[in-house]
């Protein structure tokens, strides 16, 4: 404490504006010492100079107040730094110089009233999780989005403007989703030992009937999409994931969404009806009045609107089932047989697994935006009742676990498909159970909504590639073709015995 007054008063220094570490290194002195190594110059001295304290130093100790800080004489050295000089030894501001701050920053409580490195420390930590929670909310831009912005850049009345702005009405993203799981479904379907040849046990069906299919499921969804964006573009201007759409955007009015949703949803419904089924075409038109007559508007209701649109997505893997099970009807044909027959219990499973699987994608995907949807009007589980969107998500997820064992249990797929997909199953189980005990916090929202992005493509294709006789098929043709040779090779050498004896 003694050299803390005598520091003090050597400085003219006011002891409470100044803290101890500072006053420690203004005690230091010009010293000597004696070299270690032998060197003629070893009883000479060794002038230390006053360490050079940096900028930032003194950032999370800055108690000198700021008045003190500029009556004190100061100078710049060759670098520019503006240094404080006190009894001859230098010592670097611990603020930059007020000339080159905004007048703002200058006059604010920063400055005035500096803060403490403890208070600074808590203040970090508490600002730490709404950190988080700011960067959750940041999802990629979908395909739809892009498109708008991609169109925005090309000539008004360019042809390639009106192609990518339609695109971008039809959600490309999500219709290629809905294809793949009617894809799947169709390929899936057992077909009836008449129709099969004689290279493998589970052939393809028509070439021709899928690509009708295909085609014109896409064109249903396209059209379901953009007259949702059609029925709210006031809505959709109020939230960051919907204000980029294109009629958001006036890259299209409303009279020209409304043509091409009407267009694309009549040859939609003709391509299924003429080149599938009628009930295949039925099943199409009334998941794109669901999507656009139901659903949009009960999103602004109540929280069902969840359920209807989990009853949208589980219609097309029913679609591609019906159209598999159209060839192979030794009816006439009709809905009752293609649906509720013994043999539809495969599309009713798939259908369940598109719609479990709604649950745990959609509420994870609404937690990051839970307050625009708010905002926007929109009646979401996310906000209303977050609890319940959590043991929803859940409860959902586990129901995979079942449907997806229905599959190997109905003969629909082998048994290995029933352990790997187990494996998927409980990774998306995992991950929500995560979301449903962190209520979204602590990047479980994110977590639980790419391992759905993943989960559905990942089970499509294990069952395809489980599909029950596949590989049994593959099997027997590769046994067949090696009994043929060996046959001939016996027969050769049958043949040279023979020969040998005569």
């Amino acid at each position: 404490m003694a050299l803390y007054g005598k520091v003090l008063r050597s400085r003219y220094v006011d002891a409470e504006s100044v803290c101890l570490r500072c006053f420690l290194r203004l005690s230091k002195r010009t010293t000597s010492r004696r070299h270690f190594t032998i060197s003629p110059y070893r009883n000479e001295s060794i002038t230390i100079k006053a360490p050079f304290i940096p900028h930032d130093y003194f950032s999370p100790h800055r108690i000198l107040p700021v008045s003190q800080i500029q009556s004190l004489p100061q100078k710049q050295n060759a670098k520019g730094d503006t240094a404080i000089v006190l009894s001859g030894e230098r010592l670097f501001n611990p603020l930059p110089s007020t000339s080159t701050l905004p007048s703002s920053i200058v006059s604010s409580n920063a400055l005035t009233h500096p803060e403490l490195p403890h208070r600074r420390r808590q203040r970090l930590k508490a600002e730490a999780p709404s950190t988080i929670a700011e960067q959750e909310t940041l999802i990629p831009p979908d395909a739809s989005s892009r498109l708008t912005s991609l169109s925005t850049t090309l000539p008004k009345a360019s042809v390639r403007r009106l192609f990518t702005t339609c695109l971008s009405l039809s959600k490309p993203r999500l219709s290629f989703m809905i294809v793949l799981t009617t894809a799947a479904a169709y390929s899936l379907y057992p077909v009836p030992a008449l129709l099969l040849p004689t290279s493998t046990i589970a052939p393809s069906l028509s070439t021709l009937t899928l690509i009708f299919l295909t085609a014109g499921t896409a064109l249903c969804s396209a059209s379901a999409n953009a007259l949702n964006m059609l029925l709210e573009p006031d809505h959709d201007a109020k939230m960051s994931r919907t204000r980029n759409r294109p009629i958001v955007r006036g890259l299209i009015g409303r009279k020209g969404a409304l043509i091409f949703a009407g267009l694309s949803g009549t040859i939609g419904v003709g391509s299924l009806y003429f080149g599938v089924n009628p009930t295949v075409a039925f099943l199409g038109g009334l998941n794109l009045f669901l999507y656009a007559g139901v659903y949009t508007p009960m999103k602004r209701i109540s929280v069902l609107n969840t359920w209807v649109g989990a009853i949208v997505g589980g219609i097309p893997p029913l679609m591609g089932w019906a159209a598999a099970a159209g060839h192979s009807a030794t009816g006439n044909g009709a809905w009752t047989e293609l649906l509720f027959s013994e043999a539809s219990v495969g599309g009713w499973l798939l259908a369940g697994i598109l719609y479990a699987w709604q649950f745990p994608h959609f509420n994870a995907l609404s937690w990051s935006i839970r307050d625009e949807y708010k905002n926007a009007g929109y009646r979401m589980m996310v906000w209303v009742n977050p609890r319940m969107n959590g043991r929803v998500a859940l409860r959902y997820a586990l129901l995979l676990l079942p449907l997806c064992a229905g599959l190997s249990w109905w003969q629909i797929t082998d048994q290995g498909f029933l352990f790997t997909s187990t494996i998927v199953n409980l990774w998306i189980v995992r991950e929500a159970w995560r979301f449903w005990r962190r209520e979204g916090q602590k990047g479980s929202a994110r977590g639980l909504f790419w391992a759905s992005v993943w989960h559905l493509p990942v089970i499509m294709v294990l069952a395809m590639a489980h599909k029950k006789g596949l590989w049994e098929g593959a099997w027997r043709w590769f046994a067949e073709e090696e009994t043929e040779e060996e046959e001939m090779w016996v027969s050769e050498e049958e043949l040279q015995e023979e020969r040998v004896v005569i």
